[in-house]
C-alpha cells in the first residue's frame, strides 16, 4: 500500500509556520494558503503547496490522491497540554454544591474535593482505569486533539501513582491519540500520610520517581504551589531534586493565590499553568522568560473564577497556550475549542492568538517541536472543519466540530463515516 499520500484541494490552510512564540498576534500575521495540498509520506509532513502545483509535481505511481470534494480549512492539530482524565467518579456532588454557595474548604470538610477522586480512583483496576482513559481520549481526538496530556495526581502513594501512571501508558497504546504523561504525585498532601508536606515529598522522591522515570511512564514533573497544598520552598526543593533525576518542568501555579509561577520561572519550568491569580510582577517575570503560560479556562468557568489574564501576558511579550484542565472537580467540560473562545471574548484574543495557544505554543509547553504547525518535516497531524472561512471556528465557540481528523498521516476520524447508516 502507498505511504505516500496527496490530501486535497483544501479551501484554506492555516500552517501556524513562522509565527513567533512569544508576544501578541495579529489575524493579518495569519498565513492562510486557498487552494491548498498536504503531502504525506508516512507520518510526517513532506510539503504544503498549492494543490495543482503539487499535482503536478508527483509521480501518480508512488503518491495516493485523497481528493476533497467540500469546503475544507485545515488546522494543524491541536494540543491539549494540561489534563486530568485518568480518574474514576464523578464530583457532580462538589458542583452543585459549589453553585449553592458552599466554599472550597467546606467541600473538601464535608469528603469532597481531590480527596474524593484519589478515593475513588485507588479504587478501580488498573485496566479499568486505562479503558475510561482511552476512551475521554478518543473523545477528544474526535474534536481535533492529536496530542494530550495527562497527569497522575489521583493515586498519591508510590503504588497508586505507579498504578495511574501505567495506566496512562497503557491507555496510549488503545487510542490513536499520543498521550503524553505527567507525574502530580505533589497534587495535595494525602490523608492517609503520617507526616508533613516536606516528609510526603521526600518520599516520592526516595520511593517514586526514580521507578517512573527508569520504567519510562513519565518524564515530567508537576507540582501545586497553593496554600492547600506545598509551599514555594517545599516545591523548590522537590523539583530541583526531581530536575537532577532527569524530569522536565510544569508547575500549578497562581490559581488561587500569587508565587507558584516565580518558582516555575526560578526552574525554568516548561509552563507555568493556571495564572488565574497572577500579580504585574508575576506576569511581567513569566513576560521575560522561556516558561510557557498555560490559561485553563475550563476552571475559571467550572469555578466562577476571574480568567488568567492573557492579554496582559501576551502585551508584555510572553508566550500563551491554552488548554482544558479536564478534571472531575474544577473542570468537568474538557471541551478546549469551546474553552478558548471563550476565553477570547472576554480576554480579547485574536483569532490568531488562540488557534498559536493551541497549536504551536501549547507544543512548546510540552517540550514538542515536532508538531502544532503544518510544515515540512512536522507530524501529520491536522484537522479538516466544514467551512470555507477559518473564522467560523472561534465564531461558533465549539460547536462548528471537525469533519476529518489526521493523525501520524492516517484519517482516524471521518463525521460521515460516524453518522453513516
Amino acid at each position: 500500500m502507498k505511504d505516500k499520500k496527496l490530501i486535497g484541494p483544501i479551501t484554506q490552510l492555516l500552517s501556524m509556520d513562522q509565527l513567533p512564540l512569544k508576544g501578541a498576534l495579529k489575524d493579518s500575521q495569519l498565513s492562510t494558503l486557498k487552494h491548498a495540498g498536504i503531502l504525506v509520506d508516512g507520518d510526517k509532513i513532506v510539503e504544503i503547496g498549492d494543490f495543482e502545483v503539487l499535482r503536478k509535481k508527483i509521480d501518480l505511481q508512488e503518491v495516493r490522491r485523497i481528493d476533497l470534494s467540500e469546503n475544507y480549512v485545515a488546522l494543524p492539530g491541536m494540543i491539549d497540554c494540561h489534563t486530568h482524565i485518568c480518574f474514576a467518579g464523578s464530583r457532580a456532588k462538589d458542583f452543585a454544591l459549589r453553585n449553592s454557595g458552599k466554599s472550597y474548604l467546606e467541600i473538601a470538610e464535608a469528603g469532597g474535593g481531590i480527596w474524593d477522586t484519589v478515593t475513588q480512583t485507588r479504587k478501580m483496576s488498573g485496566s479499568e482505569l486505562a479503558k475510561i482513559t482511552a476512551a475521554r481520549a478518543d473523545q477528544l481526538l474526535e474534536n481535533g486533539i492529536t496530542t494530550i496530556e495527562v497527569k497522575s495526581g489521583y493515586g498519591l502513594s508510590v503504588l497508586e501513582e505507579i498504578k495511574i501512571l501505567t495506566s496512562i501508558h497503557n491507555a496510549n497504546r488503545k487510542t490513536k491519540a499520543d498521550l503524553i504523561a505527567t507525574c502530580l504525585a505533589a497534587h495535595l498532601l494525602p490523608k492517609d500520610f503520617e507526616g508533613d508536606e516536606t516528609a510526603y515529598l521526600d518520599w516520592m522522591i526516595q520511593k517514586l520517581l526514580p521507578i517512573i522515570y527508569k520504567e519510562g511512564l513519565s518524564k515530567r514533573v508537576d507540582i501545586f504551589i497553593e496554600k492547600s497544598a506545598f509551599s514555594k520552598e517545599q516545591a523548590l526543593v522537590y523539583l530541583k531534586k526531581s530536575r537532577e533525576i532527569g524530569f522536565q518542568i510544569t508547575v500549578h501555579a497562581d490559581q488561587f493565590t500569587s508565587g507558584g509561577s516565580e518558582v516555575a520561572v526560578k526552574m525554568q519550568a516548561l509552563s507555568a499553568d493556571h495564572l488565574e491569580a497572577s500579580s504585574e510582577e508575576d506576569l511581567k517575570r513569566l513576560a521575560k522568560s522561556d516558561t510557557i503560560g498555560v490559561a485553563l479556562p475550563g476552571a475559571s468557568i467550572g469555578l466562577g473564577c476571574p480568567f488568567t489574564p492573557a492579554r496582559k501576558l501576551l502585551d508584555m511579550g510572553g508566550s500563551l497556550a491554552i488548554a482544558s484542565d479536564w478534571n472531575p472537580g474544577s473542570a468537568p467540560m474538557g471541551d478546549l475549542l469551546t474553552q478558548a473562545s471563550i476565553l477570547a471574548t472576554f480576554e480579547k484574543l485574536s483569532t490568531a492568538e488562540v488557534f498559536a495557544g493551541i497549536t504551536f505554543r501549547a507544543a512548546a509547553a510540552l517540550g514538542l517541536s515536532d508538531r502544532g504547525k503544518l510544515a515540512s518535516n512536522h507530524m501529520a497531524d491536522f484537522v479538516l472543519f466544514p467551512t470555507n472561512d477559518y473564522r467560523d471556528i472561534l465564531y461558533q465557540q465549539g460547536t462548528l466540530k471537525p469533519a476529518q481528523v489526521w493523525k501520524s498521516g492516517i484519517k482516524v476520524f471521518d463525521i460521515k463515516k460516524k453518522y453513516k447508516g
